[in-house]
């Protein structure tokens, strides 16, 4: 029994019959459509206010009737012909509410991604057919699949003065004879990206698209197109309401994207159901990052990190049928084959997180022992912190001349480097480069990566990089002393340093970012205001350190002993009364031994 598919509700029986009845239809032996399919797709596109959709056989037979709402309708897939030089053998006619037939972007994509042999628009106005338009495949397009054309639109007259099968034809000889029949379809991974305007955040929707699309364009996709909806919370079940996932999905087809991008994190449901609805791979904003960082990772501690944080992503997101799947026990009923498949790979998965965290622990104890070395040495400790792609590579580079990875890109930077610099006062400090923070930074990165955030942790001064040419500047600092607090350092000593101020051309806006206390405009990359910075560094670190001169007695001589281990031993002399120490050190650490600090004022 012939079925209609799409969109039946709300039709009447005698309607529902009347489209069964379509699949009836014959064409004249030589003629692909006929006038008298035509009319009735007309009538029954105004009685139903829909839009009406045929698929023909080269015999004009009629193999699937589909209806869907007034612009749109759904498009099966058939089991044809497969090879890429050849057409699939069916023709697409489907009428336009409206009286226009020209052909639309989602209309070309389903011509191109089905390879019809023809996409016939049917214009309907009052009931009747006011114009016809042919879509066609015209050849191939290196690198990006098919070209189609539109022939027309023409009235109904001289629509069938054209030999369609005679059309269709050469079209397949012409795709057999060009030189890339053997392509194979554009295998770059291609997007449509979708998000939220949630209507109180200071950073619009289309920045944070704009900033999720340079993400995709790090990871090696291509974005095609962009999205949102205006909602106060996201959809329990499909993040977007489903009248938007409707558009998105004719989207992806426009487009032809094979991927779509959600702006925030979303739930193991909702990634289901939007894979169900749509068709295509489904990747939010946490997976997209947690990919780039899987690129990045060069050592060994930075791969650790990243799979932890993989794990920890992918434990709730694995595929099963609820309790179906649950270990069976004892009882009637429930005896069986015992641990299943899926609770093998999540006992494998929760092992592998559990040796992960016994090896970043191990790197967290090395970590330590590295600090406690620079600690005894005296060496103060500096951590560049800042948004992604704020220069802070780039600024340890120009410090310190080091080689560190420079580009142009979100997260270049991934493992802690450290260097010594020398300031104006010719004190030594260490300078740490850490891995960059972005807005919506995946909690799971925060809580797998605290083995390397313990370097921001750990130091006494922290070097906040704001790049002061980005227009929202302001929204991407607040980020990083979002991911502060959650590290529970937010009061710590920060220094700023606007960098990236000679791409800033209003002087009242660096006049503006100059009133913070404590900090400085500079360019890393052209040498700008450098200088002003390392004093700036100098003053502020020139607490940290003292110089003391210490009388220690001979019976009491474990205290130089002492003194070597947490401070620095500046010069050593022996004298009749006891032991000459010069040292320089924290002011908390030399306190403990205010007793025998030696007066010097009065000497010379």
């Amino acid at each position: 029994m012939p079925e209609i598919t799409g969109d039946i509700k709300g039709l009447k029986k005698a309607t529902t019959a009347e489209l069964k009845a379509l699949y009836e239809y014959k064409n004249s032996e030589g003629l692909l459509l006929g006038m008298e399919l035509v009319n009735a797709l007309a009538a029954l596109t105004e009685k139903c206010g829909r839009e009406i959709a045929v698929y023909l056989n080269r015999r004009g037979q009629v193999e699937n009737v589909s209806i869907g709402d007034s612009s749109t309708v759904g498009l099966p897939e058939f089991s044809g012909r497969k090879a890429l030089n050849r057409l699939s053998g069916m023709t697409c006619v489907h009428t336009h509410p409206g009286g226009d037939s020209g052909l639309s972007g989602v209309d070309f994509a389903s011509l191109q991604k089905m390879r019809y042999d023809m996409m016939i628009a049917i214009g309907v106005k009052n009931g009747e057919a006011t114009e016809l338009s042919i879509g066609i495949i015209s050849g191939f397009e290196s690198g990006d699949g098919y070209t189609v054309e539109q022939l027309g639109p023409y009235d109904p007259g001289e629509f069938y003065k054209l030999d369609c099968l005679k059309i269709i034809s050469y079209i397949e000889n012409l795709l057999a004879d060009s030189k890339e029949a053997k392509y194979q379809g554009n295998k770059e991974e291609t997007a449509c990206l979708a998000g939220i305007d949630y209507g109180n955040e200071k950073l619009p929707v289309e920045e944070s698209l704009s900033e999720l699309a340079q993400l995709l364009e790090t990871a090696g996709a291509v974005p095609k197109d962009a999205m949102y909806q205006k909602r106060s919370a996201p959809d329990s079940s499909l993040y977007l309401g489903r009248g938007k996932i409707a558009e998105l999905s004719l989207l992806c087809q426009q487009c032809h994207a094979n991927m779509a991008v959600f702006d925030d994190e979303l739930t193991p449901a909702q990634q289901r159901n939007l894979e169900r609805e749509l068709g295509i791979k489904i990747i939010d904003r946490t997976a997209l990052i947690l990919d780039i960082f899987a690129q990045r990772a060069r050592t060994h501690e930075g791969k650790l990190q990243v799979e932890l944080a993989q794990m920890h992503y992918n434990l709730p997101r694995l595929m099963g049928q609820g309790m179906v799947l649950s270990r069976l026990g004892g009882g009637i009923g429930t005896r069986g084959p015992g641990e299943t498949k899926l609770e093998t790979d999540r006992r494998h998965i929760r092992n592998r997180i559990a040796e992960i965290k016994r090896q970043l622990e191990k790197v967290k104890n090395i970590r330590q022992l590295h600090r406690e070395g620079r600690n005894a040495n005296n060496t103060p400790s500096v951590s560049l912190i800042g948004y992604t792609n704020a220069g802070k590579s780039t600024l340890l580079n120009a410090l310190t001349k080091a080689d560190v990875y420079v580009e142009d890109q979100v997260f270049a930077t991934l493992d802690p480097t450290t260097r010594k610099l020398s300031l104006p006062s010719s004190k030594e400090v260490l300078m740490t480069d850490t891995v960059g923070f972005i807005r919506k930074l995946p909690h799971q990165l925060v809580a797998s990566f605290r083995a390397t955030l313990e370097e921001v942790v750990q130091a006494d001064l922290l070097i906040h990089v704001i790049d002061a040419s980005h227009p929202f500047y302001e929204q991407q600092s607040d980020a990083v002393y979002k991911v502060l607090q959650e590290l529970g350092i937010h009061d710590k000593k920060i220094l700023t340093v606007f960098n990236k101020i000679d791409k800033v051309s209003d002087e009242n806006s660096s006049e503006r970012m100059l009133r913070l206390e404590n900090s400085v405009a500079i360019s890393a990359r052209e040498s700008i205001g450098l200088d002003k910075l390392l004093l700036l560094l100098d003053e502020n670190l020139s607490n940290f350190t003292i110089e003391e001169t210490f009388m220690i007695p001979y019976e009491q001589s474990a205290i130089v002993a002492k003194l070597h281990e947490i401070t620095h031993v500046k010069s050593i002399e022996y004298q009749e009364t006891g032991v000459l120490v010069e040292v320089s050190g924290a002011p908390d650490l030399l306190g403990k031994f205010a007793g025998f600090r030696k007066d010097t004022s009065n000497e010379n």
